[in-house]
Order: C-alpha cells, then structure tokens, then sequence
C-alpha cells in the first residue's frame, strides 16, 4: 500500500514538473493544457518531449482508444482561459503545497488509478475539444453544476458527457489565484458527488482558449549559423563625376542640395540625376554645370592660384548660380570655401541664410528669397590623383570650436582661482614672538 502511494506521489510530480519543465518552451502556436484522470483507467501514452505540440489528429487518436468500447462518463472541466503557465504561477512547488490553487485537482491525479498529462495541446478553435468528445462518445453535452449533478440520475448503461463551465480572472474584483482556487474547489466538490454516487468516470481539465498567448518569431525564417554583429550600412549613393578624356577631374557629392525660391518650399534637387553638359575644367579653372530635368540649373565655379606666404596652390569654391527660366541667382564662396588645391572641401552644412558660407549676391529683386542649403557636402575640382576617390578632406569646422573655447576658458578661470588661492595661503606668516612662562610678560604700551 505504502508503495502505491509512493508511485501515485512520483507520478503526479512528474506531471507537474513535465508541466513547469515545457513551460520555457518556445512555439509560436496558440496552445492549451489538458490534464486527463479515469476512476477506472486509461490507455498508456508515451510522455511528449520538450517542445512537443500535441496535434488535434493525435488527441482523437488517443480519445478513440481511450473511448473506443463500452459507455462512459465523461466529466469535462472546461474553463474560460487556461495555459500552462498558470500552473506555473498558481501552483505548489517545493512543499509549498498549502499555497498551491489547484490542490484538489492534484490530489485527483494523485489518487486516480492512471492520468495523461498533455502541457501543449495544438488550440485553433473554443469548441474543438467538446466537437471530438461529442464525436467519440456520440452524446450530446450536458451543462451542470455541483448543485444540479448532486440531484441529477446518472444512467451508467449509456454513454455521457457532463459539462461544467468555469470562470476565469477578469482582474476587475478578484485576483486569478482567487478564481483559480474557486475553480478548484468546484472541480473537488464535483468529484467528490460522483464519488458518492459510485459512478466510474473519466475527468478532462482544459481551457476554452490560452490565458497567455507569448508571440515569438519563427526559427524556419532565420539564418542558422553565425552572422556578423555589425548591421549592414545603407547603399550610399555615387557621387557626381565629371570625367575629360577617361580621367575624373570634378567630384561632388552631397546628402541633399536643397534649394527654395520663396523661402518656405524646400526642393530636394540631389533624388535627381543631372545632366553635366557645359561642364569644363584645367589647371587653374574648373566648372561644374548640374541640369536637373525639373529645370534648376547649378554652377560650380572654382580656381586654383598660388599663394607665396603658403608657399603652396589653394583653390576657393568662387560661386555657386542657381538658375530657373531666365532668372539666375548668384552665391559668393571664396571667402569660406577653400582648400590646398590637392585636397577636397568638406562641410556638414553650407548654406546662404545661416552661419553663412555662400554669400547672396543677387541684383535682381525676383531672386532674393532664393536660398541654399547642401547638406553632409564635398566637392573637389582639382589635384583627382585617387581616381574615383576624394582626397584628403579639409573641413570647414574649425579646431577652436565654440564647445573648446568655453572648456578652456572654464578651465583657465578655475586655474587662476586656484592659483590665487595658493599665492594667498602662502602669504599668511606666523608671529615672531611668543609669552614665556617663565619670564616677564610681553606689555604693550598704549598710547592715548
């Protein structure tokens, strides 16, 4: 007898430690729990491996063996919501079996003579598990309680399906541990009736739908094997060349070349591809035509001279014209922009209204509001050494930026606190003279 009941303790461990086990499973099917005991006995089945989903076509295989002659009755506790995780967060572990919500369901599988346990039943529909039963058992369900089945007769003679709804948390009056230990009482209350009436059954405990669906991502769409953790960079586009004889002897290139006639509308002209017809370039003179099909026109004009105090060739961005029609608006760079002619010309930001690199200078009054601004821009016109390559970038952003100047002064002004600190502290001399005990008193005459 001892020894019964130490295989009835291993077993219903084993169902719920099968349970707690498959509950870090990872599916991202909807699933519910199904736990199955008989008064009487029920067919062996192999307990499913970690992960496993139990299928529809494999639980009426299983339901046609376990029903497959004579009547039963069948007593299906079937709640609102349920999921294996419930058992996780609900149920008694390591001794704390007073706390558990379902102790009279565990001392159900405890005490039945065999029980299935299957924690990831394949779930697509409320009604799938009563449309199988009613299938296997060709009755029709019969909705009670514990009040209605303790004065309803029960013929053993045939086949029946008892059916007995229970509710689950809506976390507006009651906590789910609450609900779930109410639900508990009910299911021992009725097991209790039908022992009473000695009438042999097989129970079902399951859900209607999951009380928690975890979305996760399916493995079949992802790359097996290691991967770079370095996402991949956007494509950046070409830059714009203007090549004479094979050779690339203009570059520029810019994240946006945005350009407004009215100082409100701002048009993108870098999504479109120009034409560069009119462009030319030598020695000491370059010129970059872009001709945009939308009808804007942009010219960059640059040089190159020699500079004795340098003792070296630098070359200024002189002009940028935007044109439109037969109207044409003129911007001044040499004074901003400018580079050792064997470098490129870099800034992150070169406009005409704003910390101000391209000065208008527009005679015509339909042309003053027209405005630039080039965004992430480079531009070289020449010393092309590298081929398709920029050289060296010279940035337009000072070294003395206004965040340096403000840590240096900061910092120059503390030094000198400190240091005035110091020379004061340095200054304070002690007294020459002390009182002896031992010799006259130290007398200071006072003169009125």
């Amino acid at each position: 007898m001892t020894g019964s009941k130490s295989s009835s303790k291993v077993r219903i461990m084993a169902i719920f430690v099968l349970l707690f086990a498959l509950f870090s499973s990872q599916s991202s099917a909807a699933q519910v729990p199904l736990l199955m005991w008989s008064s009487e006995g029920l067919p062996p089945l192999a307990s499913p491996a970690a992960g496993h989903i139990t299928s529809n076509d494999q639980l009426t295989a299983y339901l046609t063996s376990a029903f497959g002659s004579g009547p039963n009755t069948v007593l299906l506790f079937l709640q609102d919501k349920l999921s294996k995780e419930d058992f996780t967060l609900f149920g008694g572990v390591f001794g704390n079996k007073q706390d558990s919500a379902f102790q009279n369901l565990e001392a159900a599988l405890q005490s039945s003579p065999s029980s299935v346990s299957l924690p990831a039943l394949e779930w697509s529909d409320s009604s799938v598990i009563l449309a199988l039963l009613q299938e296997k058992l060709n009755v029709s369900p019969v909705l009670v309680d514990a009040d209605t089945l303790s004065h309803l007769s029960i013929n053993t003679s045939a086949s029946n399906l008892l059916l007995i709804n229970l509710p689950y948390c809506t976390g507006l009056e009651k906590s789910c541990k609450e609900v779930l230990h109410e639900n508990d009482g009910i299911i021992g209350e009725v097991l209790s009736i039908m022992k009473g009436k000695d009438v042999q059954y097989t129970a079902m405990y399951t859900g209607l739908q999951p009380s928690r669906v975890i979305s996760e991502m399916s493995m079949s769409n992802q790359h097996a094997g290691r991967s770079l953790l370095q996402s991949v960079e956007a494509t950046v586009k070409e830059p714009i060349m203007f090549n004479v004889s094979g050779n690339t002897c203009i570059m520029l290139w810019a994240q946006n070349l945005n350009i407004s006639l009215t100082g409100d509308n701002w048009i993108d002209l870098a999504t479109q591809t120009p034409s560069l017809d009119g462009s030319i370039c030598n020695s000491s003179y370059s010129l970059l035509v872009l001709a945009y099909p939308s009808g804007h026109i942009l010219r960059f004009s640059m040089s190159q001279r020699f500079y004795s105090v340098s003792a070296r060739n630098w070359f200024t961005l002189d002009s940028v014209q935007l044109q439109l029609n037969d109207l044409s608006a003129s911007f001044i760079g040499r004074r901003a922009i400018y580079a050792p002619a064997e470098y490129s010309f870099h800034c992150q930001s070169v406009t005409s209204f704003r910390d101000t690199l391209l000065v208008p200078n527009n005679t015509n009054q339909n042309t003053t509001q027209w405005r630039l601004n080039f965004i992430d821009f480079q531009i070289q016109g020449f010393g092309l050494a590298n081929g398709t390559n920029f050289s060296y970038a010279s940035d337009c952003a000072g070294f003395f930026t206004a965040g340096i100047w403000m840590g240096l002064i900061t910092s120059l002004l503390m030094l000198w606190i400190f240091v005035y600190g110091l020379h004061m502290i340095m200054q304070l001399n002690t007294m020459d003279r002390f009182d002896d005990p031992k010799g006259p008193s130290i007398s200071v005459p006072q003169k009125e």
